[in-house]
């Protein structure tokens, strides 16, 4: 065991990677505590490979500066760890950036262009590792990106930021192969998590979302080399008053040309949530975008059953699929879905798509343009 106790509450950055060289060239396992207490830290880039599995345990709570500004790196994340096999993050801590005065710098609603803010943690190029029993809270931009990993978990793993924080996603996925996120809670001011391209074998189970904008697949279209998304599972999972319960969206008018397949959404349960299921293929939020082309990227083979509880939008169910490329093998089972607003009655909006219907459908799904199977 490598263990850090500090003699100041002050992380020291050089006894840090110190410890994590260490640990990397072990060739056997290796723990690197940080013990209970509250400890400032600058900002950390942990790069491997390591020879041995490696435990990295937060059990205090880690505070970043709150001003982005005094960052060392300014384009950087405020803890990286990349490269790394066999890892693991643990102890029950606290990662706290402190992110209410950089979300007052935050115009990325409407600017394409806006100033980068860091993001809590950022894990690249990570195999067969877990990440659990802790919580981001309060970043400043995403809580958590993983690309290009395979075979990571996050269980237990808790994210904490109120519903106005901006752009503080969860969990953001992309180039990813077999990621879970289980048994975890999050709550935040964007996507609980969000789903990038390349993505292939998605399972988040026995997550409870909320506040935030709910579970998005996309939004993809904006670059012309963005690659096939497949096999995500959405299941077990609640929605506390959400802006969206799950989604898949596409912009028009833009390059790419994948194809997202493999899409599970079942077993869910929606408390008070604005717009319970979506496919937007027509996404273009604060018309950033042109919509005089349809969306060239086909849906196909998605199931989307056992989905229950209230709304409170008139529009329940939105499948809204590309012109171009209709939505393909869409299969709709045991909806239950009741209104709790007085804006009319409960309704769906559906274009560009003719799903497959099994059990019960309430309220009718595309009644007026779809075929029951």
């Amino acid at each position: 065991m490598i263990s850090q106790s500090m003699a100041r509450n002050l992380v020291e950055i050089s006894a840090l990677m110190d410890a994590w060289k260490e640990a990397c060239n072990s060739t056997s396992p290796s723990t690197i505590v940080i013990p209970r207490g509250t400890w400032s830290l600058s900002q950390v880039k942990l790069l491997a490979p390591n020879k041995a599995p490696v435990e990295l345990q937060v059990q205090g709570t880690l505070q970043a500066n709150p001003n982005p500004g005094q960052l060392p790196n300014k384009e950087g994340e405020w803890i990286t760890i990349n490269y790394v096999n066999y890892f693991t993050l643990s102890g029950g801590g606290v990662f706290d950036d402190q992110g209410q005065e950089a979300w007052k710098q935050n115009d990325c609603h409407k600017n394409r262009n806006c100033a980068k803010l860091p993001m809590n943690l950022s894990f690249n190029f990570v195999n067969n590792s877990i990440i659990r029993d802790v919580t981001t809270k309060d970043s400043k931009n995403f809580h958590v990106i993983c690309i290009l990993s395979h075979n990571v978990t996050f269980l237990r793993f808790t994210v904490s930021a109120p519903g106005d924080s901006p752009n503080t996603d969860g969990i953001h996925l992309g180039r990813d192969t077999m990621i879970n996120i289980k048994d975890s809670i999050i709550k935040t001011g964007d996507d609980c998590v969000s789903i990038g391209d390349e993505s292939k074998e998605i399972h988040i189970q026995n997550v409870t979302c909320g506040p935030g904008h709910g579970i998005s697949v996309g939004s993809f279209g904006g670059y012309a080399v963005e690659k096939d998304v497949q096999e995500i599972y959405v299941t077990n999972c609640t929605f506390i008053g959400t802006q969206n319960g799950v989604r898949v969206k596409t912009w028009p008018s833009a390059p790419a040309t994948l194809t997202v397949s493999d899409l599970h959404f079942e077993d869910l349960i929606m408390d008070n949530v604005s717009s319970p299921i979506i496919i937007d293929q027509e996404y273009c939020p604060h018309n950033l975008c042109k919509k005089d082309r349809p969306s060239s990227i086909k849906i196909s083979n998605v199931s989307i059953k056992n989905i229950r509880g209230t709304t409170n939008t008139a529009e329940a169910v939105t499948f809204i699929c590309s012109g171009l490329k209709p939505c393909e093998n869409v299969e709709v089972g045991d909806i239950d879905l009741t209104y709790n607003g007085n804006q009319g009655p409960i309704t769906t909006n559906c274009a560009n798509v003719k799903p497959k219907f099994v059990g019960k459908q309430n309220p009718p799904v595309c009644a007026t343009t779809a075929q029951s199977a």
